[in-house]
């Protein structure tokens, strides 16, 4: 992917400069390239971030911390329940795929496996504990809150959250350094959490740091395009930046054209943006145990946007901008005027001291990253009966979690569908959920039947490739649907609403034949002896799990021997086709087929206008004759088109169908057209 071009030279700052302080322009146009070209250097930086987050643990990917209360979202992935409530995300952290807007519960099977596998309590268990800390920064009582935090953080020193509701807490007293130690310490842990950079940016824009806190905006905007409130902050910087004072623009021009443009600070920080970070110093970066007190004058928008680790909320339209992040501190009047403040220089000093405590906080996240991951599960409770699915007690193939918090196998789940919109344990309806028809599989539970049934797993697989390979035999077996006539190369369009007929399609489509046999019924053996497979085109499925199916005639086929699989029938049959004539009667069936043709074009002529525009919307115009009459194995189209259209008893149908004489089936269905004609007005 090539880099967005920035223009360079002076003529392009001049532009910008007058664009952007135009009224009627508040958005100029080189802006928004400006902000592209910035967030793609460093894309780089981000594909690295990711690459850095490791393997697949049991973590969560919003926190980074040991799964509480799993959640399995729409793409598959899991989360910390307390990490998607209100969240605003609408992408996961891993796969870049849609969530899922409804509110999903906890995942009942991996609870089971946690509490089983992990009987001591987990360090910050209690699921309580984050709706008190929650509310405490939502009133804005920021000192009741650090209390609160550090209480839990002395059992939990190392929990990513905790850090983070800190980080808040001190951000509200205004004991910014502090703040920033603590979401140091978490990117640290997890340096490809976009709400945390924007947390640390917000902080940096408080105390001056303008230029800083614009790169930590960037960062999220490179781990998350989608991130709103960041591109915003961005496009507010930017023209604070090159939108001055209209007495002073002319005079900043001549500055620039004097001084050149390459050794302007915006000119540096475009061309450094995926270098190493500024070194930059905070106030409150001494350490010292008492809790400051804080008045409350704070406006209680402090905590008006919703949490790092909180996806289901409905923020108002106008708070778009807002809605990501827990507890963004707003300042006091007296304290806005700071935003604007830049810090040009710093000492070698305070650069030796920010250094220091950056390499201390990767220390610390690298060692609590490896006692996370050093986290193990004896063999001796693996269990294969806790990976069984409940509906056909097998070792789970392709786990899907519902939102109600169930787990089976994907075609268990399918099939249950096909029969009712409910859960089949707790009955909860899941009739978005089929309408969506998002059956992703969840990659932790598959992940864990790998590494620890990796023999049961290989035995379960193989059970399935052989059923599918059942599924797959067009002679043995076949699937029959027990409907109406269907004719070689005629159009077949089907409502399927029974259970046994949508799971009969399913497998068509998932074993890849796309293919299944058609017979009308028959009393005496529920189907006729001869039929015709449909080839199936396309399938449209409606929200409850209807579906019309598009289909087409193929080879015609007679029926040897009759079952049934899972509702529906299935057959041995064997395909038919035509006898060839030999080259002295071929002469003779030429002209019998060109006759019968002549008087099937004339018959469907002198139809009224209005049945012959419902056939031609049906089954389309009428085929034209072949230079080979005998090349297709079931002949002409044109005759299974007419066959099709005739008002003729099915049972007939069938007897012409079953022909494997063409001049057979020609000399019928010239029968018919003559008894038709006779009828026809003049």
């Amino acid at each position: 992917m090539s880099s967005p071009a920035v223009p360079d030279g002076i003529p392009w700052l001049r532009e910008l400069l007058l664009d952007s302080h135009s009224p009627s322009n508040p958005r100029p146009r080189q802006l928004e390239a400006l902000l592209e070209y910035l967030v793609h250097k460093y894309s780089s930086w981000a594909a690295l971030s990711k690459d850095e987050a490791g393997g697949f643990t049991l973590t969560c990917p919003g926190c980074g911390g040991f799964l509480r209360e799993p959640v399995s979202v729409q793409c598959g992935h899991m989360y910390c329940r307390c990490c998607l409530r209100g969240e605003p995300r609408s992408r996961c952290r891993l796969c870049r795929e849609e969530m899922g807007g409804a509110p999903r519960r906890t995942c009942v099977l991996l609870q089971q496996l946690a509490d089983k596998w992990f009987p001591r309590p987990l360090p910050g268990a209690k699921s309580d504990r984050d709706e008190v800390i929650f509310q405490l920064l939502g009133a804005g009582d920021y000192a009741e809150a650090l209390r609160t935090v550090k209480s839990f953080m002395e059992t939990d020193p190392d929990d990513l959250i905790l850090h983070v509701y800190r980080a808040d807490s001190y951000a509200g007293i205004c004991e910014f350094g502090k703040a920033h130690n603590d979401l140091d310490f978490v990117l640290s842990m997890q340096n490809n959490w976009p709400e945390v950079y924007y947390k640390k940016a917000k902080i940096l824009q408080a105390s001056g740091h303008m230029y800083e806190s614009l790169t930590f905006y960037l960062k999220t905007l490179a781990l998350d395009e989608t991130y709103e409130p960041a591109r915003s902050e961005v496009e507010t910087i930017l023209c604070d930046f090159l939108a001055p004072a209209q007495d002073t623009v002319e005079g900043i021009l001549k500055d620039l054209e004097r001084s050149s443009l390459p050794n302007s600070q915006l000119k540096l920080f475009v061309l450094g943006a995926d270098k190493e970070d500024v070194a930059y110093d905070l106030p409150g970066l001494e350490q010292h145990e008492e809790v400051p007190e804080t008045t409350k004058d704070f406006s209680k928008s402090i905590h008006r946007t919703s949490s790092a680790h909180t996806i289901h909320s409905k923020p108002h339209a106008g708070d778009e901008s807002l809605k990501r992040v827990t507890s963004e501190p707003i300042l006091r009047n007296h304290e806005t005027g700071v935003l604007l403040k830049r810090k040009f220089s710093l000492s070698e000093q305070d650069a030796n001291i920010c250094e220091d405590v950056r390499k201390k906080h990767i220390k610390q996240g690298e060692s609590a990253r490896l006692e996370l991951n050093g986290k193990s599960v004896s063999d001796a409770i693996i269990d294969v009966v806790d990976f069984e699915c409940s509906l056909c007690m097998r070792l789970f193939y392709e786990p899907v979690t519902t939102p109600c918090g169930h787990t089976f196998c994907k075609k268990c789940l399918e099939r249950c569908l096909d029969h009712s919109p409910h859960c089949p344990l707790c009955k909860e309806s899941l009739t978005e959920f089929l309408a969506k028809r998002s059956y992703n599989v969840t990659h932790l539970l598959e992940y864990l039947i790998k590494m620890y049934l990796p023999e049961e797993l290989s035995e379960r697989k193989r059970i399935h490739e052989e059923e599918t390979a059942e599924f797959s035999n067009l002679t043995k077996n076949v699937p029959i649907f027990v409907c109406t006539m269907a004719y070689p190369t005629v159009p077949c369009p089907l409502h399927v609403f029974e259970p046994r007929y949508r799971l009969m399609i399913r497998r068509c489509m998932e074993t890849g034949t796309k293919q299944f046999g058609m017979c009308i019924s028959e009393p005496e053996n529920s189907f006729a002896d001869y039929g015709c497979m449909l080839q199936i085109r396309n399938v449209h499925f409606l929200p409850d799990g209807r579906s019309v199916v598009d289909t087409v005639g193929g080879k015609r086929f007679r029926v040897l021997n009759r079952g049934m699989r899972d509702g529906y029938s299935t057959a041995d049959i064997e395909y038919l086709s035509d006898i060839a004539v030999g080259q002295e009667e071929f002469q003779q069936l030429k002209e019998l087929h060109d006759a019968v043709h002549a008087q099937a074009r004339c018959w469907f002529q002198n139809l009224r206008n209005r049945f012959r525009s419902q056939i031609l919307h049906h089954f389309g115009a009428m085929p034209g004759t072949e230079q080979d009459i005998q090349a297709a194995p079931n002949g002409p189209a044109w005759c299974w088109w007419l066959l099709a259209v005739l008002p003729v008893d099915p049972r007939y149908q069938l007897t012409v169908m079953s022909m494997m004489s063409l001049k057979d089936r020609l000399l019928k269905i010239q029968h018919i057209l003559t008894c038709f004609s006779r009828d026809q007005p003049k």
